[in-house]
């Protein structure tokens, strides 16, 4: 199926935040306090006239999702970017095209689209940086099979999923590693 037929096949911004059962509290206080500096406002203004789309495969249950889709939103509306969401497990003809190393159905991916329907760029389902942390804290897991695994497994998401909405830092580098995305797409387009 065409991007263009699956773009209308997704739920707006304020649906799938209205639907989500899991971290909405959450990717709201991002959204609500992530910064756009002068530069970035800026570049996404510039971006107005594109009329570009972006197809947004997620689910609420997802960290990833809810420490990067805010940061999106916020761009996306500077940017006019219109973006249609769709959650992962029901769309899975439209997520197995967007494996990440070619196996995993990773979340959130974010598809930029051009006004004829041209795929123009692909994001996620991390930055650089944020997946360097994710591998650095997941090394002092045990393994699965270890009878302590879940025990850890859980702190690691608790502790993690508390970096995700506090750490400044880290928004900035998603926003940074999106801006550059959006940039580079643009590049597409001319």
């Amino acid at each position: 199926m065409e991007l263009t037929n699956w773009f209308d096949r997704g739920m707006s911004m304020q649906q799938y935040i209205h639907s989500m059962d899991e971290h909405r509290e959450d990717l709201l206080t991002i959204y609500n306090h992530v910064t756009l500096e002068k530069d970035d406002l800026e570049f996404l203004h510039s971006l107005q006239s594109e009329k570009l789309r972006a197809l947004v495969l997620t689910a609420d249950w997802c960290g990833d999702a809810m420490v990067n889709l805010p940061i999106f939103m916020r761009m996306a509306n500077e940017a006019l970017i219109e973006s249609a969401y769709f959650i992962r497990d029901n769309h899975l003809e439209l997520m197995d095209q967007y494996l990440t190393n070619g196996t995993a159905r990773s979340i959130p991916i974010i598809v930029l689209v051009d006004s004829e329907g041209r795929e123009v760029g692909k994001w996620g389902p991390r930055a650089p940086e944020v997946q360097a942390y994710v591998d650095r804290a997941k090394q002092s897991l045990p393994p699965k099979g270890d009878p302590n695994f879940k025990k850890a497994f859980l702190s690691f998401i608790s502790e993690t999923t508390e970096r995700f909405t506090t750490d400044h830092d880290m928004w900035k580098h998603i926003k940074d590693d999106m801006l550059a995305m959006l940039s580079q797409s643009v590049t597409v387009t001319k």
